[in-house]
């Protein structure tokens, strides 16, 4: 240590005298030494000026080509000339506000790579002008940048549910069909490697038809009708008659009848004593040639007289009531059945019946008159008509009657509405449509990387029918849903939500209006103006509440499973509760769009459709 402090102690002692004696110091020798020492270091120092030019003009152009490549990258480019002359255009507009002490650019190229063309590679330069050194060097600097994007990083699965309602008719379709065919253009890619982008189209009015495809998986397949193989009154041969009484009771004469008391015979074309005609009798006090029929006084009626066809048959039913043979029908007493495609005894035909006496193949048709309809003559079917059925007979709104048939559409499911559990374990609604009010005849497009096959879809849509939007919210989720394997497979089948670079985006296009929700797949009685007419309704209100709280329901467990949501109110105006399942149903306020002309409808999908393919810079 005392060793260290004299060493520092003599060298700074030297070091003072040195200074001493330059300050004394006249001779030039020393002055010269000086001015050559300064006059490099005071170049070098103004010489910073011209690097920190430099630094900033580069921070510039890489921040301006930064820039210009996702635009590229964000492009339907799809090869170099293209990528050039879209970057170029580009990269000169970032660049607007350069200066002239910024510098000049020099050069730009614009390059695809990678298998598909799924980078965007970019390089540019800029000359810049240096302020000292150009005062002995003559030429300019160059400075450069590069810059390289992921076209596709991730996988996309994206849904595009569309309101197709009445309300959308006119203009409003024909923007909507401008819009979805640019969005498809800009999320589905040509090349689908290294990663893939596919879109389903889902359009909507009162229920969603899922075609006759996925139907039966959908909401569960309908029983089957029972084939009607014969269909009959009367048991026997007609017995001629050859008088009747005036008496009380009323005595007929039938020579060989064969009838026994208790019998329910059908008596018609008697002559004078034409009141007899057209109805049904119980057979009592019978003789081998007479019988009489029980509790019927014709004492006040005409004479018989003879002439016509005066008969008697027997009837196989009670009150002559058409007896069906269908083999093996299960049919159970005071249900009822809808019979279709009768030959000959067409009055059966499109009319709902109550079965009575039912046995193993043959049912009787309560309230029905056979001896007035025409005999059978060819095979026809007889359907159940309860809820899941070909038919459903129900009491609508005012407590009538009424049968509808079921659709390929389908409804909301009472059970586990608000979730993408498989319809293997939870069948979806039917759906049993008014005439005036039907399914609508666009059906789902489910996930596909095939652009052709979207935009025909896209443009075949057409506008009709009542809102049931909630629906059309569930089947956009369900179209990225893997736990709808049973009925998505192949290249639409989704993937798992779990798996690696990939989303799930679902964009949900309405105008506002929502106003179907159903019971029993009939919609429902309390639902709002706009359903359709009242008396097409049932007579029960919809088990999960009114479309707008479901379709919100829906939206949050969506979100919840990591479902990206953009929603796009077109024209909702002040409609408080459009307003609210728009801003509510997507993933934040700037998943939010709301258009009020076509022009700005076509911006918005534009503008989602540049968000879904977002993109991060890698170098």
């Amino acid at each position: 240590m005392t060793h260290d402090k004299q060493a520092n102690d003599g060298f700074r002692g030297r070091l003072r005298g040195f200074l001493r004696r330059f300050a004394r110091a006249r001779r030039g020798a020393v002055a010269i030494q000086f001015a050559a020492i300064v006059l490099p270091l005071a170049v070098l120092s103004l010489g910073l000026i011209d690097v920190n030019q430099a630094s900033m003009s580069k921070r510039t152009l890489q921040d301006a080509l930064d820039a210009a490549t996702l635009i590229v990258a964000k492009s339907s480019a799809s090869n170099n000339a293209q990528a050039d002359a879209i970057g170029d255009a580009a990269l000169v507009a970032q660049l607007a506000t350069l200066s002239a002490n910024d510098g000049t650019l020099a050069s730009s190229t614009f390059t695809l790579g990678g298998t598909g063309n799924t980078t965007v590679l970019a390089d540019a330069s800029i000359t810049v002008t240096p302020v000292v050194a150009n005062l002995w060097l003559q030429g300019n600097m160059n400075v450069g940048a590069h810059s390289e994007v992921l076209r596709a990083s991730y996988d996309l699965e994206v849904a595009l549910v569309l309101d197709v309602t009445t309300s959308m008719s006119g203009t409003k379709i024909a923007d909507l069909k401008t819009a979805a065919t640019s969005l498809v253009g800009q999320v589905v890619k040509d090349s689908q490697t290294p990663y893939y982008s596919k879109m389903s189209i889902v359009p909507y009015s009162n229920a969603v038809n899922v075609g006759s495809t996925y139907a039966a998986t959908a909401r569960g397949a309908v029983p089957a009708a029972k084939t009607i193989t014969g269909a009959s009154w009367a048991s026997g041969t007609a017995m001629t008659i050859t008088g009747i009484t005036k008496a009380n009771p009323a005595v007929v004469t039938s020579n060989g009848h064969g009838f026994v008391n208790g019998d329910r015979v059908w008596i018609s074309g008697v002559s004078g004593m034409t009141q007899v005609n057209s109805h049904v009798y119980t057979v009592a006090g019978k003789t081998t040639n007479t019988f009489q029929l029980q509790s019927t006084n014709s004492s006040s009626w005409s004479t018989y007289s003879s002439g016509g066809t005066p008969r008697a048959t027997k009837c196989q039913a009670t009150n002559c009531e058409v007896v069906v043979t269908s083999n093996g029908h299960g049919f159970a007493n005071n249900a009822w059945v809808y019979i279709t495609g009768v030959g000959g005894m067409t009055d059966l035909n499109s009319n709902d019946w109550q079965v009575t006496n039912s046995a193993t193949n043959t049912f009787w048709l309560n309230g029905s008159l056979g001896p007035s309809y025409s005999a059978f003559s060819s095979n026809g079917s007889a359907y159940c008509t309860t809820n899941g059925c070909e038919y459903q007979r129900f009491t609508n709104n005012t407590g009538g009657v009424k049968i509808f048939r079921i659709s390929t559409c389908v409804s909301e499911r009472s059970t586990n509405p608000y979730n993408d559990l498989s319809p293997a374990t939870t069948l979806l609604g039917t759906n049993y449509p008014a005439s005036g009010n039907p399914c609508l005849t666009n059906t789902i497009t489910p996930l596909t990387s095939t652009k052709a096959t979207l935009t025909s879809a896209i443009s075949g849509l057409s506008a009709s029918g009542s809102s049931g939007g909630h629906i059309g919210v569930a089947w956009g989720w369900y179209s990225i849903s893997p736990n709808f394997s049973s009925i998505f497979t192949g290249t639409s089948l989704p993937a798992s939500y779990t798996a690696p670079h990939l989303k799930k985006v679902l964009i949900l296009m309405t105008d506002g209006e929502y106003n179907s929700s159903y019971c029993s797949g009939v919609i429902a009685q309390d639902s709002t103006t706009g359903s359709g007419s009242t008396s097409d309704h049932i007579n029960c209100n919809a088990p999960n509440g009114n479309t707008y709280a479901q379709a919100g329901l829906l939206c949050t467990a969506m979100k919840q499973q990591g479902v990206i949501i953009y929603t796009v109110g077109f024209q909702v105006g002040s409609d408080t509760n459009a307003q609210t399942l728009v801003n509510g149903c997507a993933t934040d306020a700037q998943h939010v769009y709301l258009p009020a002309t076509g022009t700005a409808l076509l911006d918005a999908f534009d503008a989602i459709g540049a968000d879904i393919a977002s993109l991060r810079i890698s170098k």
